[in-house]
């Protein structure tokens, strides 16, 4: 049986802790059960975008919150218990654990049990309420996954959490087991989920299943006594073998005991079956035999010590004198290769016959291809070794390898692809380097680091490049697996040198993995490609007969129609491919004779080679086999399954112009595999776009969906716990830390002396901790203290070097793009899927959190602006008196120190006593030894997490591989750059391409080509041209000595495997194609169309080659060249050309080195140079353009002509060109080149070359001009000649440039000359500039304006009748006033003359004339006298008469409020009600930290140890809870700083006060006790006012009767709140807790807010009448109360809008009750409350209530009193009673009490004859008639003449009846009623009859009633 299971060989491992469960054996938290849980069904049919798949689940995390659930909670399972107990007693073990490291701490805890630091060390707890369900894995279920594949096995088991469960028991029937043991090694099979087959193993490694299950089942197969069963046995211990044997390969040291009990056990269950006549294959018993080796070889191991860890790498052992084998080789180099330097065994590659065996084929290019990376690391670290002992070792240069020197590992991020790490290296050395151009550090570089001269390394990749972070020298690297182990023991300070390779290293290591694992069988074509036969077969699937159609290919149907052969052609749609008979002829094809046979011959033969020399269209040939392919698909995809064409290109430039090509044929089922692209038309087709579509998500497999969702929880989660650390860790290099956070680490007896401070100190000031951190002082960083230290790092040159940055920036954007080369050379390495290796978080969040935490941490932070800003408000108080020029000193001294290395010992630091006697120097290394401990602890509860993440990224990336295997599948046509094959290799292993397209092949490594194809492809096209380009090595030795620069294109053609040449170039002018042939290639025709090109216009030849010796200069960084003299000629000669008329896309400027490239760029401004491409000759291959200008650039004494001697160079450089090519270089020195002295001699033939070019000017074809370098193109300064133009313009001037050719008509000239032309009949001239266009004459002239007969001055141009006089108009208007407008202007409409006028207000006002008249008809005007109103609270209203709605709703107060808030700041908001939280910056601190909260905010207690303590007592409760020790009265022993004893006491801070030198001030009488000798003092740490401390003691203990306000005690003195002193901490502490309960009073539990947002809600949905009025409303409430983070204040505040809107919306429904000519004075009225009431507000004043709720008194009596109206006839008296009323109502000033009462006394009065209902009763009767009926509604009708009756029973009118007032009839029959009568609505209100149709389909409703 075959073995594929290429994970099992020798690769490291991951410790076994990663497969314990996904993590630590823990189960994962999910969110499950759909159907029960209405927020994870709406995430079940469709799967979040990759490029934002963390916001869904945010979003549910936030809904299952906002239930008040946890959400990751499901349902219970079936036994009851929750799935996390495992997870939660391992949580208590940790707590245990915790609490006793904290009481190894002496009690102190630490950093990390602040808030965020909790919320990194505790788990996500699960309320127990809410259990895990965990799905049981049935038999049904098991069977199913027999049915599916691998892959998708592997991944359901890995994300299910009944596996582990299921594994668990004890026992279980043989039957089932078997089914497992199936099922687990079919998910075993995948080739692409290592990390889930790895998390599958790794819960079977620890599982009963293992230990009990499998062992009982092997020995019962002894006795098993039914045959048919006996025969089943040999196949499933064929699967346990399997099993086991992936098992001890996965986890080697922690599943040796296990198997090798079961492998003991199995030879006897074999015996025992093949003695009772059951056959054993052989294949078994090999298995057998091969794991019993392993198990040997761990066991021989383990009793070694060597095999501790799953880690182990299992080797097998080579025989003596034997190769190693190239699939046991590492990928990365060892320790051996770097230290001894012993030759590795290489082979060539064989290019003149055929290889031994395709396995010697396989390891000659893996062996070489290792050596091409491993060399120039290995030689450049030896190189290193042996100059540790040289002085300028960092000045120093190696050819192989760049050095980084002090690099340190500073801490973990998170990013897509797994753990990153940023590492910070020293820039000092290399400051001259070009990081947005270098090719320093580009992504996929691998580099080495090593702290220990190599004799222990770590490998890691760059995996981020941000130029900007580079200058800081901060680069992100990704560790390899091995690396990752070491990890653990790297500390922050850890100093290392760093090495860095050159080569991209992914793109080796994919290659190198794809050539381990792919196996000899599976290598297709070896017949051609290792044994190198000749004879080349066709296609396999043309041997079932092949008939293609070759229609579509045909360009010009009706041409082709004419000849004979043609007409058949295109007659017979399907043609046999093998013939060539039957073939189109060429013409119809538009195929030269050499494109025509490589075409057939690429579609008839399985391995097809075409060569196309620079210019013969390779691939427009390429894109015809394409196209013949896809048209004829059904040929070789014969099967249902879809096997795309695999296109690969070298570069990504290359795969979108292919791409783009086929899409002209083929507008779907293209996919992109590469680099960034630059074409709009492909960015479609990118794995991203396609991953991305809805529909694709939508047909994403269930288990792939269900799989993401769970990894991305999972690393969320994990994302979390890390970043608090990470962040911890970093902090850490930007300051000094706190010595709170450093008391865990710090000896007790140092402890006390540093906080003790010094002891003999003359100079000493006593340092309230407090104040300022004791540990600044210590080292030397406080008040006073950095002058006494010595002297500083040197001065950095900051500041000098931003200004010149800013000076490049400047330079940079006027000059043209050119694409830098590390951006190009980035670009072909970065797969599209790996540029979201960035970090996970925004930099924004990142920064803020980071700042956060800084500030808790750190005493002393690098990062403040200087001077200024420190480390937190407690500092800003008592700034330090230092200039700035000593902050920068001490800022740089802290960096110098913090990157120091060495530290005191544990033994030297055991023997200090007083650390405060130690020399600043040692003080620091004390200081380093504390931070190593603190970072090492840091470091250690972080790994945990690293690892978690780290494997829940590996499982995303295979679950991304898994999508775009979905992607890949489903295409017809998938391309990729050589590194996107190479990174996909395992997915294309899968897709299985049946035809392979190489473009640019003679430019790929073989090993590269090889990697790509699987054993599925049946046809295989290499399109290139050995002659150009040859593939890139990276040591020369091997490229020239083994051959590794020879590509298996060049290779086959070398051994004469047949190809097809194409022979006619297209691009070409002959004279630049005679460059070529013979010299390069033998036979190379011209196409007709390259004879039609015009002459290059300006210039006497269309080839030119300058000669010059002009020397080049050599860039200091990185091995590149330029030429200035050449440089400036080009550029010369580029702008000549464009005088020509040349457009800039027709010119390419080309060089061969990359420094030429970027002197030329500053050569080139933008303005003149837009759009012209700049080039290096080897990121031009494949490209033309009309004119290429090529610069050579080497020239030197020493005749070093570089890579210009290479043939494969000078073709690519000298075919670019389609009609002219200019050459400058140094040609007598590059004829001491075969080939460039072959070509010279051609040039000089035809008198192509020398040291002047030659330029004729095209006005004057007699004029010729020689330039030889740049200054001689003066001599033709615009492109033609230096003779003058003499061109007469059509102006009458003649131009004034030199001769140019350009712009010949001279229509774009503009003539600069003064206008001669006369304008106008007075003979005035044009006064402006030649070229612009004239005017009408503006001199100004005395006329007589005709309508007025004024004399003006009018502009001459301006006839009287058009000017407008301007004298003032003599006109007196109706109003009396004088016309203010001017005589030619209509007199004014409006006067706005200014008269006095009353308003209706009542005030007088003075308003434009012409609003008198508004007036009169009602239109207003705004009042503006000042309202002055004394207000509710007292202060006057501010605004005006028109603003305050003429005094109904008045301006709010806006007065300071000034009262004292509980937290005794005094309110600053206005004026109103209540006062709102206070919005300061709370004050409220302790000796650990302030908080930073708004001051209305609830503060979150300090859990920090109380500090209150003294040699006699020490409190043991939390800085936040009430201290259990008693007050000190033992008098303080300490001096002052002027030698007198302190006044203070033991434990306190010392007051500043001497008893002696202050004696007036300490003995001033207060209290009545200071006088008194032995009198003892405290100090206030918020004010520094000192007390006598009994009677101090008295007052804060004191509590008086009548005191009612909460609030804290003050200083007596100075009535400053007393917030912080550790003597009355438990009197501040519970004047802070009454406080406290006082904010939560203000803003409301969270429960109580939710309940009152579910009511309101509630509340308002039931206001239709407001919605069905007032949408827009209705719909900002609604939309508020539906926000998070509401208060209690804001929950009134829409309560109260709610209850208004309502009464507005009910009042203006019954304005239908009301006379139509009345209705719109009372919506008038009714729009300026919804207008008021619409304003922005945190809540209502006093005064707003009282406003509003009167005006909306008013109306309602107004509306009432009009309904009434409406009702009854009003007449005489009444009608004069009701037109006072309406006075009353419907003036303009406020609706008083006494108002109201007047109103109220006249409306019941009126109750009788102006009856509400209309039913001549008031409204007490109407109520009282029909409560006592008791009928429902709907059963009131009236006759017709009004008189009321009433229809009991069901409401239905069933017999008729007269009516006993008028005898009119009334009632009706079978429930109809009579047509004269009528529903009586005045009575109950219904709006229909109880028995009606509408009765029966709808309730009935009351209309809300007026009064």
């Amino acid at each position: 049986m075959e073995d594929r299971r290429p994970h099992l060989e020798a690769t490291p491992r991951n410790p076994p802790t990663n497969h314990r469960g996904p993590i630590d054996g823990e189960v994962p938290p999910r969110a499950r059960n759909q159907a029960n849980n209405p927020a994870a069904t709406n995430h079940a049919g469709r799967h979040p975008r990759a490029s934002n798949h963390a916001a869904p689940f945010r979003q549910r995390e936030e809904r299952f919150r906002a239930m008040g659930r946890n959400p990751h909670q499901g349902r219970r399972n079936h036994e009851g218990h929750t799935s996390d107990e495992a997870r939660d007693q391992r949580q208590s073990q940790n707590d245990t654990r915790r609490r006793n490291d904290d009481q190894e701490g002496r009690n102190h805890r630490p950093p990390w049990s602040s808030d965020s630091f909790q919320q990194w060390h505790t788990p996500l707890q699960k309320p127990a309420e809410q259990p895990q369900h965990t799905k049981r894995l049935g038999y049904k279920f098991l069977e199913s996954l027999l049915q599916k594949e691998p892959s998708e096995v592997a991944i359901t088991l890995a994300t299910s959490l009944g596996l582990k469960e299921l594994l668990s028991h004890s026992y279980m029937k043989p039957s089932f087991l078997q089914l497992i043991c199936q099922v687990l090694r079919k998910a075993c099979s995948s080739r692409i989920d290592r990390q889930s087959i790895l998390h599958v193993l790794g819960i079977l490694n620890n599982s009963k299943f293992l230990r009990v299950c499998l062992p009982a089942y092997v020995v019962g197969m002894i006795t098993e006594p039914v045959p048919d069963i006996r025969n089943q046995y040999p196949e499933h211990i064929s699967n346990i073998i399997s099993l086991l044997q992936d098992l001890v390969s996965v986890f080697p040291a922690s599943s040796v005991q296990e198997t090798s009990m079961l492998i003991s056990l199995l030879p006897t269950s074999l015996n025992a079956l093949r003695a009772s006549g059951v056959d054993i294959e052989e294949e078994t018993e090999k298995n057998l035999e091969k794991v019993q080796a392993i198990i040997k070889h761990l066991q021989e191991k383990r009793r070694e010590g060597t095999l501790r860890v799953d880690t182990y790498t299992l080797v097998q052992a080579e025989v003596e004198g034997e190769v190693e084998s190239y699939r046991a080789m590492p990928i990365y180099p060892t320790y051996n290769e770097v230290h001894l330097d012993e030759r590795p065994f290489l082979r060539p590659n064989i290019i003149s016959g055929k290889y031994e065996s395709t396995a010697v084929y396989l390891d000659t290019h893996f062996r070489l291809l290792r050596e091409d990376f491993v060399r120039p690391l290995r030689e450049g670290i030896l190189k290193l070794l042996q100059s540790f002992e040289d002085q300028c070792l960092r000045k120093r240069k190696f050819d192989d390898i760049r050095i980084y020197f002090d690099a340190r590992i500073i801490t973990p991020m998170c990013s897509a692809s797994g753990i990153v790490y940023k590492v910070q290296f020293d820039t000092k050395p290399l400051k001259f380097v070009r990081w947005q151009n270098s090719k320093r550090l580009l992504y996929g570089s691998l580099v080495c680091m090593s702290k220990d001269n190599f004799e222990t390394f770590l490998f890691a990749t760059v995996s981020n490049r941000e130029h900007e972070d580079l200058c800081q020298g901060i680069v992100q690297l990704c560790f390899n697996e091995q690396s990752q182990q070491l990890l653990a023991d790297v500390q922050p300070s850890d100093s290392f040198l760093m090495v860095e390779t050159t080569a991209y290293f992914e793109a080796y290591r994919h290659v190198l993995e794809g050539l381990q694992e792919v196996q000899e069988e599976d290598v297709p074509f070896q017949r051609n490609i290792v044994e190198c036969d000749s004879y080349v077969r066709e296609p396999r699937y043309l041997l079932m007969g092949g008939k293609y159609d070759f229609t579509p290919l045909i360009e010009n149907p009706s041409a082709i129609r004419k000849s004979l052969r043609g007409a058949e052609v295109l007659r017979r749609s399907k043609i046999n491919v093998l013939d060539f008979s039957q073939w189109p002829v060429k013409e119809a094809l538009n195929l030269d004779d050499s494109q025509m046979k490589a075409l057939q011959f690429a579609l008839t033969r399985e391995l097809a080679i075409i060569q196309g020399p620079p210019g013969t269209g390779k691939t427009y040939v390429g894109l015809k086999i394409v196209q013949a392919l896809l048209t004829n698909k059904s040929v070789w995809q014969i099967s249902a399954q879809k096997f795309p064409i695999l296109v690969v290109c070298y570069t990504n430039h290359a795969l979108d112009q292919f791409l783009e090509g086929i899409y002209g044929c083929q507008k779907t089922s293209i996919v992109r595999v590469g680099g960034r692209s630059n074409s709009e038309i492909l960015k479609q087709f990118t794995l991203r776009e396609l991953r991305n579509k809805r529909e694709f998500r939508r047909t994403l497999p269930m288990h792939l969906r269900r799989a993401y969702m769970n990894i991305v929880t999972e690393m969320k989660e994990s994302e979390q716990k890390l970043q608090v650390g990470a962040q911890t860790l970093e902090c850490t290099m930007h300051g000094v830390l706190r010595e709170q956070h450093l008391e865990k680490y710090i000896a007790p007896q140092h402890w006390e002396s540093l906080m003790n401070g010094p002891v003999q100190d003359a100079d000493w000031l006593c340092v309230q901790p407090s104040k300022h951190s004791m540990i600044v002082e210590w080292l030397g960083l406080g008040v006073g203290s950095f002058t006494q230290s010595a002297s500083p790092a040197g001065p950095e040159n900051t500041a000098q070097a931003e200004g010149e940055e800013e000076e490049e920036g400047e330079e940079e954007g006027s000059l043209i793009e050119i694409e830098e080369e590390a951006d190009l050379i980035q670009a072909d390495r970065v797969i599209e899927e790996e540029e979201v290796v960035r970090p996970r978080r925004r930099k924004k969040e990142e920064n803020g959190a980071d700042q956060e935490l800084a500030k808790m941490l750190l005493a002393m932070r690098l990062d403040q602006d200087v001077p200024g800003t420190t480390a937190g408000p407690e500092q800003a108080a008592e700034e330090w008196e230092t200039q700035r020029s000593q902050k920068k000193k001490m800022k740089r001294r802290v960096k110098v120190e913090l990157r120091k290395l060495n530290t005191i010992t544990e033994a030297e630091a055991s023997a200090i006593q007083d650390v405060w006697q130690l020399d600043l120097s040692s003080r620091w290394q004390l200081y380093r030894l504390w931070l190593q401990m603190y970072q090492s602890d840091t470091r250690r509860k972080i790994l945990s997490y690293e690892r978690q993440y780290r494997t829940w990224a590996e499982r995303m990336a295979e679950l991304r591989l898994q999508e775009d295997l979905h992607i890949l599948k489903d295409a017809q046509v998938v391309g990729m750059t050589t590194t996107g094959a190479a990174k996909y290799r395992q997915i294309l292993q899968q897709v299985e391409p049946r035809i392979v397209i190489v473009e640019e092949a003679a430019e790929v490594l073989e090993a590269h080509t090889i990697a790509t194809l699987s054993k599925a492809c049946q046809h295989l096209i290499l399109i290139g041209d050995h002659q150009q380009l040859r593939p890139s090595a990276n040591v020369y030795d091997l490229a020239k000595n083994f051959n590794l620069e020879v590509s298996l294109f060049e290779r086959l053609v070398k051994v004469n495997v047949p190809f097809v040449r194409l022979n006619y170039q297209h691009r070409m002018r002959p004279e630049i194609a005679r460059l070529l042939t013979p010299h390069i290639y033998q036979d190379l025709e011209n196409h007709p169309s390259v004879l039609k090109y015009e002459q290059i216009k300006g210039v006497s030849s269309n080839l030119f080659f300058v000669e010059h010796n002009f020397p080049e200069q050599e860039i200091q960084e990185g091995k590149s060249h330029q030429n200035q003299h050449e440089a400036h000629f080009v550029v010369e000669l580029c702008q000549y050309l464009l005088c020509q008329e040349y457009l800039p896309s027709q010119i390419t400027i080309l060089t061969t080195y990359t420094g030429q490239l970027f002197c030329l760029r500053k050569l080139m401004p933008v303005k003149t140079f837009a759009g012209i491409k700049v080039h290096v000759v080897d990121k031009y291959q494949g490209e033309e353009n009309d004119v290429i200008l090529l610069s050579l650039v080497r020239s030197n004494q020493e005749g070093k002509v570089g890579f210009l001697q290479i043939p494969n160079r000078i073709c690519v450089a000298l075919s670019r060109a389609k009609k002219g090519m200019y050459c400058i270089g140094n040609m007598q020195m590059l004829a001491k080149v075969p080939l460039w002295s072959r070509i010279i001699h051609t040039l000089r033939e035809n008198h192509q070359i020398g040291p002047s070019l030659r330029l004729c000017c095209q006005n004057h074809p007699e004029t010729h001009t020689l330039v030889s370098k740049a200054s001689d193109f003066q001599k033709v300064p615009e492109g033609g000649c230096s003779l003058p133009c003499e061109f007469r313009l059509a102006c009458g001037h003649v131009c004034t440039r030199a001769c140019h050719p350009y712009d010949s008509s001279h229509k774009e000239f503009q003539c600069m000359k003064p206008c001669q032309k006369v304008i106008c009949q007075d003979g005035h001239r044009c006064p402006n500039v030649c070229f612009q266009e004239c005017q009408p004459c503006q001199v100004k002239v005395p006329k007589i304006i005709l309508k007025c007969g004024h004399k003006q001055m009018v502009p001459c141009s301006v006839s009287e009748s058009d000017f407008c006089c301007q004298e003032p108009c003599s006109k007196v208007l109706r109003c009396g006033h004088r016309c203010s407008h001017l005589c030619g202007e209509n007199c004014v409409r409006l006067c706005p003359e200014k008269v006095t006028v009353k308003l209706n207000c009542g005030h007088s006002q003075l308003v434009k004339c012409g609003q008198v008249e508004d007036l009169k008809y009602g239109l207003p005007v705004k009042c503006t006298t000042k309202c002055d109103t004394t207000l509710d609270c007292g202060h006057a209203c501010p605004g005006s008469c028109h603003s305050c709605f003429e005094g109904r709703f008045h301006e709010r107060c806006q007065q300071a409020c000034k009262r004292l808030l509980v937290c005794s700041h005094k309110c600053q908001e206005p004026c109103m009600g209540e006062c709102p939280p206070c919005q300061r910056t709370c004050q409220n601190r302790c000796v650990h930290s302030q908080c930073k909260k708004k001051c209305g905010e609830l503060c979150s207690p300090c859990v920090e140890p109380c500090t209150w303590r003294c040699q006699h007592y020490q409190c043991t409760k939390l800085c936040s809870e009430p201290c259990n020790r008693p007050p000190c009265y033992v008098p303080c022993t300490k001096l002052l700083a002027c030698g007198h004893p302190c006044i203070g006491l033991c434990g306190e801070p010392c007051p500043r006060k001497c008893r002696v030198c202050h004696l007036d001030e300490v003995t001033q009488i207060f209290f009545g006790f200071e006088d008194e000798p032995d009198a003892r003092f405290v100090q206030l740490e918020d004010c520094s006012h000192i007390f006598e401390v009994q009677a101090l003691d008295r007052y804060m203990n004191e509590q008086k009767d009548d005191e009612v306000a909460i609030k804290l005690k003050v200083c007596p003195i100075c009535q400053v709140p007393i917030r912080k002193n550790l003597r009355y901490g438990t009197s501040i502490k519970q004047r802070l807790e009454e406080i406290e309960t006082v904010k939560e009073k203000i803003q409301g539990s969270a429960g109580e807010i939710a309940a009152s947002q579910e009511r309101l809600k509630a509340l308002l949905k039931s206001k239709t009448l407001f919605h069905q009025l007032r949408p827009e409303e209705f719909l900002i409430l609604q939309e508020k109360l539906t926000q998070k983070n509401l208060s209690v204040k804001d929950l009134c505040l829409v309560e109260n809008s709610i209850s208004f809107y309502d009464h507005l919306a009910n009042l203006e429904g019954s304005l239908e009750k009301v006379h139509q000519l009345e209705r719109q004075k009372v919506r008038t009225r009714l729009e300026q409350v919804h207008e008021w009431l619409a304003r922005r507000r945190l809540g209502f004043s006093s005064q707003e209530l009282s406003d509003l709720q009167s005006e909306i008194q008013r109306l309602t009596y107004l509306v009432n009193l009009l309904m009434r109206c409406k009702i009854t006839e009003v007449k005489g008296s009444i009608a004069e009673e009701v037109s006072s009323i309406r006075n009353i109502l419907e003036k303009t000033c406020k609706f008083t009490q006494e108002d109201e009462q007047l109103v109220q006394k006249k409306m019941d009065a009126l109750k009788t004859t102006l009856p509400c209902s209309g039913l001549g009763i008031s409204e007490e009767e109407r109520v009282q008639i029909v409560t006592a009926l008791g009928v429902p509604r709907g059963h009131w009708f009236k006759c017709p003449n009004g008189h009321i009756y009433v229809i009991t029973e069901c409401g239905g009118a069933m017999q008729r009846s007269t009516c006993p007032e008028c005898q009119e009839v009334i009632g009706g029959e079978n429930h109809t009623l009579e047509r004269s009568n009528h529903l009586a609505p005045e009575m109950d209100g219904a709006q229909h009859p109880a028995w009606s149709d509408t009765a029966n389909n709808l309730m009935n409703f009351e209309i809300h009633r007026m009064m």
